[in-house]
């Protein structure tokens, strides 16, 4: 029998580091989601995303690949998340920093 060992490197800052730090909601292209859904459903869940704001991210997206469509605590940024997702948005997982 074979035992495994966990080995715990040191950390770099000391605990609760980067909890202050926020989180990023990212939208990425895809081939089956038209501009006109991608904006309306951005200026459907996100309170700050006007649909001329949300147009403007859809092309952003379009263009680049990608876009940050929200900036901010985890708790409502996995909350934007979900929803993005669950009208069918092609998102980049929840990214720190």
């Amino acid at each position: 029998m074979t035992m495994s060992q966990t080995i715990e490197l040191p950390r770099s800052d000391g605990p609760g580091a980067g909890m202050d730090r926020p989180w990023r909601v990212i939208v990425r292209n895809d081939s089956h989601n038209t501009f006109d859904h991608v904006a309306r459903t951005l200026a459907r869940f996100l309170p700050a995303i006007s649909l001329e704001r949300g147009h403007q991210l859809a092309n952003l997206i379009h263009r680049s690949g990608q876009a940050t469509v929200f900036t901010g605590h985890q708790e409502p940024a996995e909350h934007y998340w979900e929803q993005l997702k669950g009208a069918g948005l092609t998102m980049a997982p929840l990214e720190q920093g």
